[in-house]
C-alpha cells in the first residue's frame, strides 16, 4: 500500500526551465538598459558558459560576467541584473492542475513530501512562490541532508519518516537523480514528461503528461 509520495521540484511542480530563461534574459536586458555597452545575444551566451562552469547556485553569476567584459566598476550592472531576475520570480506559476491534484492527493490520505537537490532557502523561496507550500508534511532538500538525491539520500529519509520503499513513490522529471536512485531502493516511480528532458527515454515504472493523471497512476501501484 503506498503511503508517501516524494515531489521534485524543478520542471516536475512549475516550468523552471522557461522561468529561469525569462529571468536570464530579463536580467541581460537589465543591464543594457542601465548602460552596458553590449550585444544581448551575446552577454546571454557569456551568461550561459558561467552557470555551466559554476553550477546553478552559484551566487556570483553577474559578478563574473561583468569581470571577464573588463568592467572596472561593476555595481550597478550586477545591482540592475540581480533585481530584473528577482523581480521575474512573481510571474511563477505552477504547472496546471497541480494544486488541485495535490490537494485531492492529500484528501486521499497520502503523505506529500518534496525530495530535491539544491539549497534549502532557494526550494523554500519556490514552493512559498509557489503558494504550494503548505500541500507538503515536509521537503527534504540535499543542502540540508548533506548528501545529493541518491539511494542514500532516500534511505535516510525514509527511515526517518518509518515508511518502506515499497510504500513510497517518487515523482520526479529527470531520470539521473529521481527515478534511477528511487528504484535502486524499490520505491515506485513516475517520470514527468516535462521541462527540457520531457524527450528523454525512461526507467520510471510509469510516465506522465500532465499532474492530473498522477492519482490514478498512483491508484494502479495498489493493484
Amino acid at each position: 500500500m503506498i503511503k508517501a509520495i516524494f515531489f521534485d521540484i524543478d520542471d516536475t511542480l512549475f516550468p523552471s526551465s522557461e522561468f529561469a530563461e525569462l529571468a536570464r534574459r530579463n536580467a541581460i536586458r537589465a543591464m543594457i538598459e542601465i548602460g552596458i555597452q553590449k550585444n544581448e545575444s551575446q552577454l546571454y551566451l557569456a551568461l550561459g558558459k558561467i552557470i555551466k562552469k559554476h553550477g546553478s547556485n552559484y551566487t556570483r553569476h553577474f559578478d563574473n560576467l561583468c569581470r571577464g567584459l573588463g568592467i572596472k566598476r561593476p555595481a550597478r550592472y550586477v545591482a540592475a541584473a540581480v533585481a530584473a531576475y528577482h523581480n521575474t520570480k512573481t510571474a511563477i506559476q505552477p504547472f496546471p492542475n497541480v494544486p488541485r491534484t495535490l490537494l485531492a492527493l492529500r484528501e486521499s490520505g497520502y503523505r506529500l513530501f518534496v525530495a530535491t537537490n539544491g539549497e534549502a532557502t532557494k526550494q523554500w523561496d519556490k514552493l512559498i512562490r509557489l503558494q504550494i507550500a503548505l500541500y507538503f508534511e515536509d521537503v527534504f532538500v540535499s543542502g540540508e541532508i548533506g548528501k545529493e538525491k541518491s539511494p542514500a539520500f532516500f534511505r535516510k529519509i525514509l527511515k526517518g519518516l518509518r515508511v518502506r520503499p515499497e510504500q513510497s513513490v517518487m515523482v520526479g522529471d529527470r531520470e539521473d537523480t529521481d527515478i534511477l536512485p528511487a528504484k535502486k531502493i524499490k520505491m515506485r516511480t513516475i517520470r514527468m514528461a516535462t521541462g527540457r528532458y520531457a524527450g528523454a527515454s525512461t526507467r520510471a515504472d510509469k510516465s506522465a503528461k500532465d499532474f492530473v493523471q498522477i492519482p490514478r497512476i498512483v491508484q494502479s501501484f495498489k493493484k
